[in-house]
Formats: structure tokens, sequence, C-alpha cells
């Protein structure tokens, strides 16, 4: 009787046993060398990871956990604005005018604005003739020394007229001139005489030449032209010849003005002649 081999399967040859023998083992699988050092270095990992975790997790004393660190933004320093430079003005205030030193005027009829001074006698002079008396285009001589700080100043109504004499005088410490009054030989005046206290009605009397005698006479009051009283008195149209009378005035509102003794023309009415006497009221 003969015996055959089982059949494999697997179609693989095995050798043949026999009945009641004990097969050997089969061969262990090839072992991988590199395994060992990746299970090392993945738990060193792990472990470093575990650390990190329980350093950042670990609270505070006050129980607040650290947070993580931050780097901190950078700093940016805005650029410093530096204004621009304003040049201060180079144009210097305008110099204060001190007002002139105060002047006893009492003497003087001219001027009497405020304020108001002149530098030379002749200009005081034009001014008078024509803001005061009222000539209308006076021909001026030239100023004419009586003593250190007072003179006079020739002026006609025409080149050929008679002649008013402006007396003019240094008044105060800054040397102004102011006029003091004017006297003409066709008009003498008596009275008042230059400093007098008048009141109302003031008697007037002189000698006067002129055109059928007439002689106007004004009261005025300082500061205004308007006289404050008018009247008229007559002395000789050919010859010197006295004149007298009473002029009325109403109350003046300043302590002194001047009495105005004027001769006009007989072609025109203009202002020829005159006398200018200074005085002070005494109402």
């Amino acid at each position: 009787m003969s015996l055959t081999a089982p059949h494999d399967p697997a179609g693989t040859d095995r050798p043949a046993t026999t009945p009641g023998a004990i097969a050997p083992p089969p061969p262990p699988p090839p072992r991988d060398h590199a395994r060992p050092w990746l299970v090392l270095a993945l738990a060193t990992a792990l472990a470093v990871i575990a650390a990190l975790v329980v350093v950042l997790a670990w609270p505070e004393p006050d129980g607040t956990p650290t947070p993580p660190p931050t780097t901190p933004a950078p700093t940016t320093v805005p650029p410093k604005t530096v204004p621009p430079t304003t040049a201060a003005p180079t144009t210097a205030p305008p110099a204060t005018v001190a007002p002139p030193a105060p002047v006893d005027t009492s003497t003087a009829v001219f001027p009497t604005a405020p304020g108001l001074r002149y530098r030379d006698p002749v200009a005081a002079a034009r001014a008078f003739a024509v803001d005061f008396v009222g000539f209308s285009h006076p021909v001026v001589g030239t100023y004419r020394a009586g003593d250190a700080r007072s003179g006079e100043v020739p002026v006609r109504a025409e080149a050929t007229g008679p002649v008013t004499t402006v007396l003019v005088r240094q008044l105060g410490a800054d040397g102004s001139w102011w006029v003091l009054g004017a006297t003409t030989d066709t008009i003498s005046v008596t009275a008042p005489a230059a400093g007098d206290a008048i009141s109302p009605p003031v008697t007037v009397h002189g000698a006067a030449r002129t055109w059928e005698g007439a002689v106007s006479v004004e009261i005025r009051q300082d500061g205004t032209r308007t006289p404050i009283g008018t009247g008229t008195v007559t002395g000789g149209g050919d010859v010197m010849r006295t004149f007298q009378g009473d002029i009325a005035f109403r109350t003046p509102t300043t302590p002194r003005g001047a009495v105005v003794f004027l001769a006009r023309s007989a072609r025109d009415g203009l202002v020829r002649q005159a006398t200018v006497v200074r005085v002070a009221f005494d109402v």
C-alpha cells in the first residue's frame, strides 16, 4: 500500500513529515531596527510639549494665569512740527506828541483856539488879520523887533493903503507868538485901555479919521468872531476928530475878550484899518 502526501491547498510544497514527528516552528519575521529610535524621539517631543503647557498655564501667586509672552509693537515717534517763525514788525509805533505847555494868555487876543501855536511872528500876524479882524487879502510886512520877546508887524488892506500895526509877543516856555492887539493912526482909542474890565454898556471914546468919520465897534468874547455887542461912533472924515459912545453887549461866557474898532472902504465895504484892545469882562 503506498502512502500519498496530502495536497497543499496553497500550492506550496511542504516537506514530508513522518507521522508522529513534531514540525519545527516557523521562522520569526525580520526586525525593524529604526523603530526604537522613532518611539524614543516621539516620547521626548511629547514630554517637552507637556512641560511647556505646565509652565504657561501655571498660575501667578494671585491666581491669574501668566499670559504668553508677546512681542511689543514698535513705537513710532511722530515727527516734531516746528511752527514757522514770524518776524517781528519793523514799523515803530507813532510817537506820542505831548500837548503844548499851558500859557498865560490873559494879555493875548489871538489865537484862542486850544492848542493852536505860531512859531513865526509874521505868520501869527497874518492869521490874526484874516481870521480875527477880517481883512480880505492883506499885504503883510516884515517883523520889527521892539525888545527880545516882542515886536510888531505892519498889515495893509492894499499895497498903498493905511497901515494897521499888529502887536506880537512870545509867551510861554515854548517861544510861540501871540497877538496882544492892533493899532492904526486913523483910529486912536483912549477908552477902554488894554486890560480894563468892562461891563455893559461900555463907554468908548477916542479920535478917528475915516470915510465919513464912521467907526464900527464890536465887543467880542474869546473863542468866536461873532460879536456879543455892536455899535457905531463918528469921528472925522477929513481930519482926526474925537468920538464917544456907549456900546451895549450881552452877558459873555468867557472872562476876557476884545473891543474891535473898524474902518471900512467906501468902495466895497471891506475892512481897511483896525484898532483892537484887549479887555476883561466885569459881569
